[in-house]
């Protein structure tokens, strides 16, 4: 079986443009080569949502994974919603980490996004993932090479050292133009926060509007000297 190593990018058979269609190969690859064994870890931001229509035209019953910490905005849940009623087909999982917010709260104390926002990732995001991916040989994730600079380097197939896993992103060489021209060309659901200054969005206590119009994660744990979660190095 083919492997991230031995990877070559495949024949295309889409009839959309060049972005499009490459991101279309790479999923129905990484269907072909992993089956029931790859999994989509879905925030449900603007990418999340393109990716998801991009799957279900590739594999209409495949299984979407939301890392839900408990403490996202209530506009995320409904778009989640929104998404189920559109796709009906996917089988759309809300995984939760052990511990709940006042278990939490009672061993390492009340707000941990405060005082330890590392360790409330850890709890809340990268065991629940590290779990779900134990039955997995591979994961799908949107990142896109123009996010940031921690995110620049990423290729479709990824070692992931970190979940002992392969990591594709098939959105690397998308823009943020070319993920909402195919969002609005598709009319497709979408977290109305994006619309509020949020182009990155994830835990209420963690996520601001950015400020800074070149970074995309600016509005990301403002003030804490952090820029990812951990699921992405």
């Amino acid at each position: 079986m083919l492997t991230y190593e031995t990877w070559q990018e495949p024949t295309i058979e889409f009839e959309l443009d060049e972005t499009y269609k490459a991101a279309l190969n790479v999923l129905k690859w990484s269907y072909e080569q992993y089956g029931e064994e790859i999994v989509y870890a879905c925030s449900f931001g603007i990418e999340g949502i393109v990716l998801v229509d991009l799957i279900s035209k590739v594999k209409p019953n495949a299984t979407i994974v939301f890392l839900d910490t408990d403490v996202h905005f209530k506009e995320t849940y409904e778009t989640i919603e929104r998404v189920k009623e559109k796709y009906p087909s996917l089988n759309i999982v809300m995984k939760k980490p052990k511990l709940t917010l006042e278990e939490q709260a009672s061993e390492f104390g009340d707000k941990l996004w405060e005082s330890n926002p590392n360790q409330c990732c850890q709890i809340r995001k990268l065991v629940p993932l590290n779990e779900v991916l134990s039955d997995s040989k591979a994961w799908i994730s949107g990142l896109r090479r123009e996010q940031s600079e921690t995110r620049k380097h990423v290729q479709y197939i990824n070692r992931d050292d970190r979940f002992q896993s392969v990591k594709i992103c098939p959105l690397i060489h998308w823009t943020w133009k070319d993920v909402w021209r195919y969002v609005h060309k598709n009319d497709l659901p979408y977290n109305l926060l994006h619309d509020q200054g949020y182009p990155s969005i994830g835990c209420s206590h963690c996520t601001a509007p950015a400020f800074n119009a070149d970074d995309l994660r600016s509005g990301r744990w403002q003030g804490k000297g952090k820029t990812e979660c951990g699921l992405h190095g």
